[in-house]
Formats: C-alpha cells, sequence, structure tokens
C-alpha cells in the first residue's frame, strides 16, 4: 500500500502530484510496487489531490494526521490480507527488490538504515493491528510503535544488497529535498 496522505505543508504543493523527471511521486511509487510484483491501493485523505490512477484509493478519516492511521486504515479495509507492505509515497527511489523480500519476508519485517527504523517502507501483518491501533490511539510516534512491535528488522549488508545506491530512503518532504530528488534521478539516467 502506498500512503499518500500527507499534504505537503512544507513542500508547498501537492506531494503526490510533485514531479520527477515529468513523473507525480504517486505513479514513481505505484511502478516500483508494480515491478515487484505488487498489487497496489494508495491510502490517502479524503481531500488528498491524487494524480488519476488505475490503482484502487482507500480513504482514511480527515483526523488524525498521522502515518500510522493510513495503515491501520489499510489493515482495516483489506480484511483478507493477512500483511501488507507499506511504501511512502514520498521515497521515490525504493528499489522493487526491497520492496519484494518485505513481501516474501515470513512475517513482520522493517529495514533500519543508519541505525534508524524505517516504518514506511516495511511489512506489517494483521496479527500487529491491534498494537498498532493502540500506539495511534496514544498518538505514539510510528518509529516507538514499530520499535514496540518487535518486528524482525532489515539492516547491514542484506539491506546494501538490496539498496546498492544507498538512496532507497531519500524523501521527499520540502522543495530542498524535491530539487535533490530530481538531481539523483538525473544522475541515475547517465
Amino acid at each position: 500500500m502506498v500512503l499518500a496522505g500527507g499534504r505537503g505543508r512544507r513542500l508547498g504543493e501537492p506531494k503526490m502530484l510533485a514531479e520527477i523527471d515529468g513523473r507525480p511521486l504517486l505513479a514513481i511509487a505505484l511502478d516500483h510496487a508494480h515491478e515487484a510484483g505488487l498489487d497496489a491501493v494508495v491510502v490517502a485523505k479524503p481531500d488528498t489531490p491524487l494524480p488519476p490512477t488505475s490503482s484502487r484509493v482507500l480513504l482514511e478519516p480527515p483526523e488524525p494526521e498521522h502515518p500510522l492511521l493510513g495503515i491501520v486504515t489499510a489493515l482495516r479495509e483489506l480484511p483478507g490480507t493477512g500483511a501488507i507492505v507499506v511504501l511512502g509515497g514520498d521515497l521515490p527511489f525504493v528499489p522493487p527488490a526491497l520492496l519484494r523480500t518485505l513481501a516474501d519476508a515470513p512475517g513482520p519485517l522493517v529495514p533500519v538504515a543508519a541505525g534508524r527504523p524505517q516504518p514506511l517502507v516495511a511489512r506489517y501483518d494483521r496479527e500487529q493491528l491491534p498494537a498498532l491501533e493502540g500506539a495511534l490511539a496514544e498518538d505514539a510516534s510510528i518509529t516507538a510503535t514499530v520499535r514496540a512491535l518487535g518486528a524482525s528488522t532489515l539492516e547491514g549488508t542484506r539491506l546494501a544488497s538490496l539498496d546498492p545506491s544507498g538512496q532507497a530512503f531519500v524523501n521527499v518532504n520540502t522543495p530542498e529535498d524535491l530539487e535533490r530528488a530530481r538531481l539523483i534521478a538525473r544522475a541515475k539516467e547517465r
């Protein structure tokens, strides 16, 4: 599932419409999910501007503004799914191989880069829903929540083999981030 509920306040424009090489961030994320062989759904706020997509869009409640809400919404709205792979829509360089590894994991799995869990590129299992709902009700940070869940971690050389460029967790939150992502994309084309 692609988390697309961010408002883009710091970016100064609707985040999922921001473009890199003429492609909206949402389209890039969905392409990575499809390249990984995953059936992607989008989770967004009802008023989130999105580019046209053929993917299913799940609407999360307007409040609270918390990334856990998108994860909880997906697990609630997709009851036949035992697990979900989460991909933040503002992460344009997540390799499809990393997403596939998360999907194929035998249980919850969270990458750890530079000593920090990456909860917006992770696998969550249905059994974690009560804990996620509790953390959301308490307005707990997503990083603290992931640590408390005790999921397995993907890090070190294993993560590096899936993310050889080391750019999987470059995210777009500000105009400077967007410009940096555009520069990275141009460099990759050469």
